[in-house]
C-alpha cells in the first residue's frame, strides 16, 4: 500500500490501449510525457497541489513499444517539484532512448545543472499554470534562463490562452530556445483565426527561437475522444505554418484529467489529422525532436 493517496477525482491512465491505426515513422520521438514516481521509491513532492497515481518508467517504455515510437523526452512533473529524481533515474534506465526537461530553484548549483546535463536533461519548465503551482516572479526566472543558456539548453513553458497577453513581452525576451506546451492551452471553442489563438501565433511568428507541442488534445477538447475534432484545426494550423518548430508528445500518463481518460492509441491517429503529409510527418515525430534532444546524432 502506498503511503501517498491520489487526489480524489482523479482518474488512473489507460492501462490496455489499443493499437493506433496510424504507424508512426521510425525513429518517431513521443517529446511529452511523464512519470510519477512511484511514490514509494521517489516520493512527491510536499509542495505539490494534487497526488498522482503511480507511472513508472517500465510502464512509459511498454508503451512506447506498443504504440511504434522509438524515444521518450520525460517532462518533469509538477507533483515533484524540483526533485528530478525519478526523471534523472527514467533516462539512466531508457539505454539512450530518453532525454528529460528538469524543474528547478533558483537556488541550484551550477554543480547540480551540470549533473543533470550529464543525465540527459536539455531543458527546464517554467509553468504559469495558477491552478498547479504558485506564481513565480519572473527575475529569478530570468536568471535561470541565463544561467542554463550556455548548456545550450532550451526553456520550456506551460500556461493557459487567457494569461499570453500578460505574459508576451516576458516570454518574447527569453534568451534561449524556447518550447510551449499545448499550443499555449487555446480555447477550441473561439475561432482559430480569432484574436486569441492569433496572439499565440504572432508570438511564434515574431520569435524564431519559439517552438510549440501540438498536443493534449484530451485536455483542449470539449468535443471529446476519440476524435478530438474541435482541436484538429488548431493543431493543423500551427504545424502547416512552423514544420520545423513543432514536436508531439502523448502527455502519457495524463495529469489531472476528471472528465475522460484517453486511450493513447487514438492520440497517435489524430497525428495524420494534424500533420496530413509523410513530410509533415517526419518533421513532426523525427526531424524536429532529433535537432533538439539528440544534435549529437543529427
Amino acid at each position: 500500500m502506498s503511503k501517498f493517496e491520489k487526489t480524489p477525482g482523479w482518474l488512473d491512465w489507460f492501462q490496455n490501449p489499443t493499437k493506433p491505426k496510424f504507424t508512426p515513422p521510425p525513429g518517431a520521438v513521443d517529446a511529452h510525457c511523464h512519470v510519477f514516481g512511484p511514490g514509494d521509491e521517489f516520493p512527491f513532492a510536499p509542495e505539490r497541489k494534487y497526488t498522482p497515481c503511480d507511472a513508472s518508467k517500465d510502464q512509459l517504455f511498454a508503451l512506447r513499444d506498443h504504440l511504434g515510437f522509438s524515444r521518450n523526452v520525460i517532462v518533469q512533473a509538477t507533483c515533484h517539484g524540483a526533485d528530478n529524481r525519478a526523471l534523472v533515474d527514467a533516462i539512466a534506465h531508457s539505454g539512450g532512448k530518453a532525454k528529460g526537461v528538469a524543474s528547478v530553484k533558483p537556488s541550484v548549483t551550477d554543480e547540480e545543472l551540470l549533473a543533470l546535463k550529464e543525465a540527459g536533461v536539455m531543458g527546464v519548465r517554467f509553468n504559469f499554470v495558477k491552478r498547479l503551482v504558485d506564481a513565480l516572479p519572473r527575475e529569478p526566472l530570468m536568471e535561470i534562463a541565463e544561467r542554463i543558456k550556455p548548456l545550450g539548453w532550451h526553456i520550456v513553458i506551460y500556461f493557459e490562452a487567457q494569461e499570453l497577453l500578460e505574459l508576451y513581452d516576458f516570454f518574447a525576451s527569453l534568451p534561449t530556445t524556447v518550447v510551449v506546451d499545448h499550443m499555449g492551452r487555446p480555447d477550441v471553442t473561439k475561432p482559430v483565426d480569432g484574436p486569441e489563438f492569433e496572439l499565440f501565433l504572432k508570438l511564434m511568428r515574431e520569435n524564431e527561437n519559439f517552438w510549440s507541442k501540438v498536443s493534449c488534445p484530451e485536455r483542449l477538447s470539449v468535443e471529446g475522444p476519440p476524435h478530438y475534432s474541435d482541436v484538429v484545426p488548431f493543431a493543423r494550423r500551427v504545424v502547416e505554418e512552423f514544420p520545423d518548430r513543432v514536436l508531439w508528445g502523448t502527455d502519457w500518463p495524463h495529469p489531472n484529467l476528471k472528465t475522460h481518460m484517453p486511450d493513447d492509441a487514438w492520440l497517435v491517429d489524430v497525428i495524420p489529422h494534424i500533420a496530413p503529409t509523410e513530410e509533415l510527418q517526419q518533421k513532426l515525430l523525427v526531424d524536429n525532436p532529433m535537432r533538439l534532444y539528440w544534435p549529437e546524432e543529427m
